[in-house]
């Protein structure tokens, strides 16, 4: 099984601390955010990571190199900036097979392995990790929608009337029909090529879209404040004692 992080951002709303150096070496917790999420592919059992680059990408290279902790990298480069559906498909040549993808700039506090052992035992098109969360937030997410199966039918994003609470952080495991989906994706209000796009596309054309959930905290860092807020969260759960302690 192969890893897919998609790393190519430029954190303008990070500045100044992006402002000669990707957002994905922004640190929090002691370590970048990249190592974050190169540490949660490879507990999951990736054997290589692509890694999707593109502003200043030449520094994660030299900081990374060839490997990660024994787990081979290989890097693409996505030269406009386009959206993730687009940056999906600047991967699509290094991957064989069903991946894991998530975003370079999102942090659990649990472990995630629990979507990839469930894309396994259900084996359809897609599984999107989701998080239930208070309905302001749902405001200000993208949400799936699901169906009388309990299968994702549809996303809407940023929706003003939720019609659930199960928001999207940014883990999912895909078969690689999810490239032919991406390429049928059209730009959105934005100009951007928007990943939860395919995702209802692959339901549309009848493909099974599956989801399970995570709990706990997490923190899609795209602002001082979420840095901040992700921060105080890995001290709470370095704090927080072992299961049956005292």
């Amino acid at each position: 099984m192969q890893g897919v992080i998609l790393a190519a951002g430029k954190g303008t709303r990070l500045r100044p601390l992006t402002d000669s150096r990707p957002k994905p070496l922004v640190e929090v917790g002691g370590k970048p955010l990249l190592t974050h999420s190169l540490e949660r592919l490879v507990s999951m059992g990736v054997d290589e990571v692509v890694v999707v680059i593109g502003y200043e990408g030449a520094k994660i290279v030299d900081r990374y190199g060839e490997a990660f902790e024994g787990t081979p990298l290989t890097y693409a480069y996505q030269e406009e900036r386009k959206g993730l559906a687009h940056a999906t498909l600047v991967a699509e040549e290094h991957v064989e097979g069903p991946f894991v993808l998530t975003y370079a700039d999102v942090l659990f506090e649990e472990d995630v392995s629990h979507c990839l052992e469930y894309h396994r035992e259900t084996d359809p098109a897609a599984t999107l990790l989701v998080t239930d969360v208070p309905r302001p937030e749902a405001q200000r997410s993208g949400v799936i929608v699901t169906d009388e199966e309990d299968r994702v039918v549809r996303s809407v994003e940023k929706p003003d009337d939720p019609p659930t609470t199960l928001a999207l952080p940014g883990l999912f495991v895909f078969d690689p029909i999810v490239f032919d989906a991406c390429r049928l994706v059209t730009p959105s209000d934005r100009g951007e090529y928007e990943l939860p796009d395919a995702f209802d596309l692959l339901a549309y054309a009848g493909h099974r879209v599956e989801y399970t959930e995570t709990e706990g905290w997490r923190v899609n860092v795209n602002t001082q404040e979420d840095r901040e807020q992700a921060e105080r969260y890995l001290v709470q759960s370095q704090e927080q004692p072992p299961a049956g302690t005292d």
